[in-house]
């Protein structure tokens, strides 16, 4: 009577195998690469002086990579100059989208990383054993 309160999940994983996995490395060639990013915003106040107006041209570049090495504070804003929000968008990739072909197949996938010409795959065969149902 003891061995009918077996329940029948139990009975299944007993008469399971599990095969072990053919596994091997080998390499795909990548056909496209497309980055995914991310738009972040950064919000800074600067000085718009009225005489801002004149200073144009190489003279404002030269000005603003001064600014940028010298490492010193930011002048003080005159009396006439007021203090204005400036936005600036910054693109970086957080992922790639990746086209690629194995033995003939086009696949795709995202990745962390940009694989470049080649992409490592992992090669996995294990043999398909169909339920107890189909098998008869």
């Amino acid at each position: 009577m003891g061995a009918a309160c077996v329940p029948a999940a139990a009975q299944d994983t007993a008469t399971t195998v599990l095969q072990p996995e053919n596994v091997r490395m080998d390499f795909a060639q990548v056909m496209r690469v497309q980055p995914i990013y991310q738009v972040l915003r950064a919000t800074r106040m600067e000085p718009r002086c009225p005489d801002d107006d004149d200073n144009k041209g190489l003279a404002k570049i030269v000005g603003a990579v001064k600014g940028a090495m010298s490492r010193q504070p930011e002048p003080k804003a005159d009396a006439n100059c007021e203090m204005v929000p400036v936005v600036r968008e910054f693109r970086r990739p957080i992922a790639y989208d990746v086209d690629y072909v194995y033995r003939g197949t086009k696949y795709r996938s995202r990745l962390p990383y940009d694989p470049g010409n080649r992409l490592r795959v992992r090669v996995s065969v294990v043999p398909y054993i169909p339920p107890r149902d189909e098998a008869r």
